[in-house]
């Protein structure tokens, strides 16, 4: 067991057992599997309705034999103190306990038993594994927030240690931070990395705009795993030209797991060991895979707390070829709560807003990066870092892409900033309704 696996055993978690069962569950042939999900489901929800009192009074009705009538459970529903709903004979010091990053707009307390919590761990490893990453031996040069207070600080550059990781915090992503980050890969051999989207692509940006390939600076570079935040086309095409390994997208929630990550084949998997995954209409029924509809999902051996039909708050299509053993996400489509609505009557994704823009903004590589904000019914702020100003005729361009794909009349206000305003973890929130 390597020092990292340690770590983990030495707070609890205990991984080699953790482990011993994914092999396990991985071993169910595809004929068994829909046997196996339904038997972890009715496990999971009959011990919630006999040990957890703040989840037999949220679904008292609730019954495995009928899944669909199971109530969704949603990030406001959770906004109550941790202990009235932790599983008897659990308590704060004996779980896992983390916050959600509030990018959602309900930030909540939650709770793992600490199996569950090294389930995700092992998980994990495994997809990691895909790609020959060892977590013991692989160095990953890690584009995260970071605490800057002193303790939460050193703690995760003692993680990141422990992890053989190397952290750019990126709160700061001024072009001579990133010439220093560049300097970073011209001495360190680093094997991955690893973060969040926006960050990474803005520094293949500056790699690109240097006229250089990552990887002829660091030869050791295999690959790019960004995660947190939504990743487009074009971006992934940027950072594999820019760079010159593959990108491989991860989708995760802390509260949860991991929940996909993408294959060897270049199909972005559901985890279908520790979650059970559906897409859902509006009522909550189920659609036909190939249909988009919001994302629900049960966390399939959290004792602590119950993650029963959960609201995750994103929007996403499952590939009509998905299999129960074998899910696959076809499209991730953004967060249901970052929502448009416009003078004519009409609710869009929010980001349909960043879509149509980026799809124009980009084009000659002036605009770093964006967001948009929504002020009014009518009002739009689109905030830009870039070289210079945009000009009236691609201001004019963008209105009209707006007005072809949307409707005519929209107010839009460019500003543009020396750096964005991201949240304290680092993420960059690409759309934000302040109606």
């Amino acid at each position: 067991m390597n020092l990292f696996e340690l770590s983990l055993r030495f707070n609890g978690f205990p991984i080699k057992e953790a482990k011993q069962l994914l092999g396990e569950i991985q071993a169910i042939p595809e004929a068994d599997y829909k046997e196996y999900i339904f038997g972890r489901q009715k496990s999971i929800l009959l011990f919630h309705l006999t040990e957890n009192s703040f989840y037999k009074n949220f679904a008292p009705h609730a019954n495995a034999e009928n899944w669909a009538k199971v109530p969704i459970m949603t990030k406001s529903d959770l906004q109550k103190p941790l202990a009235e709903r932790l599983s008897n004979g659990f308590s704060k010091k004996k779980v896992y306990v983390n916050k959600t990053s509030g990018s959602s707009g309900h930030p909540f307390i939650f709770a793992k038993d600490k199996f569950c919590h090294a389930l995700t761990w092992a998980e994990i490893l495994d997809r990691f594994g895909w790609y020959g990453i060892d977590f013991h031996s692989s160095y990953q040069a890690r584009f995260y927030g970071i605490p800057l207070d002193t303790v939460g600080y050193r703690k995760e550059r003692f993680k990141d240690w422990l992890g053989r990781r190397y952290r750019f915090p990126i709160f700061d992503l001024s072009e001579e931070k990133m010439r220093q980050f560049l300097e970073h890969f011209r001495r360190k051999k680093f094997d991955h990395i690893n973060g969040y989207t926006s960050s990474i692509v803005l520094f293949a940006k500056y790699v690109q705009s240097q006229g250089l390939i990552l990887k002829n600076i660091c030869p050791t570079l295999k690959y790019c795993i960004v995660t947190s935040e939504m990743l487009y086309d074009s971006d992934k095409a940027l950072m594999e030209e820019a760079f010159g390994v593959p990108v491989i997208n991860e989708y995760g929630a802390s509260e949860l797991d991991l929940i996909a990550f993408t294959n060897m084949h270049d199909q972005f998997v559901l985890n279908s060991e520790t979650l059970y995954v559906e897409v859902v209409d509006d009522k909550g029924m189920p659609v036909p895979n190939g249909e988009p509809g919001r994302i629900i999902i049960t966390s399939l051996y959290n004792k602590a707390h119950p993650m029963i039909r959960y609201d995750i708050g994103d929007t996403g299509i499952i590939h009509p070829d998905s299999t129960a053993k074998k899910p696959i996400l076809q499209k991730l489509i953004g967060r249901t709560n970052d929502l448009a609505k416009l003078p004519g009557g009409k609710t869009v994704p929010g980001l349909t807003f960043y879509y149509v823009t980026k799809s124009v903004i980009e084009d000659d590589g002036n605009v770093k990066e964006f967001i948009i904000e929504q002020t009014a019914l009518d009002r739009f702020r689109i905030i830009y870092v870039s070289e210079r100003e945009l000009t009236q005729s691609e201001i004019e361009a963008i209105q009209k892409a707006l007005y072809t794909y949307l409707e005519n009349d929209l107010t839009l206000t460019f500003e543009r900033e020396e750096a964005l305003d991201r949240s304290r973890r680092g993420k960059l929130k690409q759309f934000t309704s302040l109606l």
